[in-house]
């Protein structure tokens, strides 16, 4: 099998604001990284939230998240270290593995719990919230585990090493694909000296993290640091993202999708359109009704 090659494309997009992210502890005390915040969701829409936790330290993770609810949009963690284990109120159960992802469409409200299976060792790992549209909103809920062996790979000529976690590059889909939201979820292992270029639809927002070395974007070759977010500019003459790595190789998530551009009201786990629509979830939640 040839070995793929970049898709050609039109004017590369550049940085528009570069977010260093907020530590902070969610669930029973895990220590992490909120790189999206809620400031942002409008901008990056139909995204919600980003965290990255990374430790070696159990005092940080052990604990992990304990039962707890959502309603009105998907969560999607990926494993790069370590695992987690899954439980539902919906009968669900599985282990997350390293490479692995988990997929889960919360819809009309479900509760789960997410616990570390490890006493010690490095945890690392992301989870994204993505948001439904307001017809979804209700649906069924669904979990899916997709283990690390069932997530497409492949490499470029310049020996770019890609996971499609969803949507698809270079005529490879990704293991999930999704109507109205479109996301597109690539771990891209860039070498020393390489390039990643591909064409994105105009109207997609997008933005990528670095976990490993350092990023050059765009036609100026703006610098983004590890551990930084960087969100794309969204125009309609500049229809690619280009991302390159310097002296050293890099390692980083990247993320877009179609917006939903529909209004947003968020009470914690609860992500709705209207505040009373929050409000009938609490009660539903509160009432047993998830």
């Amino acid at each position: 099998m040839d070995t793929p090659v970049a898709t050609q494309t039109s004017t590369p997009r550049e940085v528009e604001r570069i977010v260093n992210g907020m530590p902070t502890s969610d669930g029973a005390g895990v220590r992490l990284l909120r790189v999206l915040t809620q400031d942002l969701q409008r901008r990056l829409d139909p995204f919600l939230m980003l965290d990255y936790f990374h430790s070696d330290n159990p005092d940080d993770y052990i604990a992990g998240f304990p039962d707890h609810p959502h309603r009105g949009f998907e969560t999607v963690t990926y494993m790069l270290n370590g695992r987690m284990r899954h439980r539902d109120n919906a009968g669900n159960e599985g282990l997350l593995t390293a490479g692995g992802v988990q997929w889960m469409t919360a819809g009309r409200g479900i509760v789960h719990s997410e616990i570390p299976e490890q006493e010690d060792g490095m945890m690392q790992g992301f989870q994204l919230w993505v948001n439904l549209p307001g017809k979804n909103k209700m649906t069924d809920p669904g979990y899916r585990d997709i283990p690390a062996a069932d997530i497409p790979e492949l490499t470029t000529e310049q020996g770019v090493h890609i996971k499609v976690i969803a949507g698809e590059v270079l005529g490879v889909k990704g293991a999930v694909q999704k109507p109205d939201t479109e996301p597109l979820y690539l771990d891209l292992h860039i070498p020393a000296g390489g390039r990643f270029e591909h064409a994105l639809p105009a109207d997609f927002n997008a933005f990528f993290y670095v976990y490993e070395g350092e990023a050059l974007v765009g036609g100026r070759g703006q610098p983004v640091k590890t551990k930084q977010m960087a969100v794309l500019e969204t125009r309609a003459e500049k229809g690619a993202v280009s991302i390159a790595a310097g002296g050293q190789a890099l390692r980083v998530l990247l993320i877009a999708g179609r917006p939903l551009h529909e209004s947003i009201a968020q009470w914690g786990p609860f992500v709705m359109n209207t505040r009373e629509e929050v409000e009938q979830a609490v009660m539903d939640f509160r009432a047993g009704r998830f």
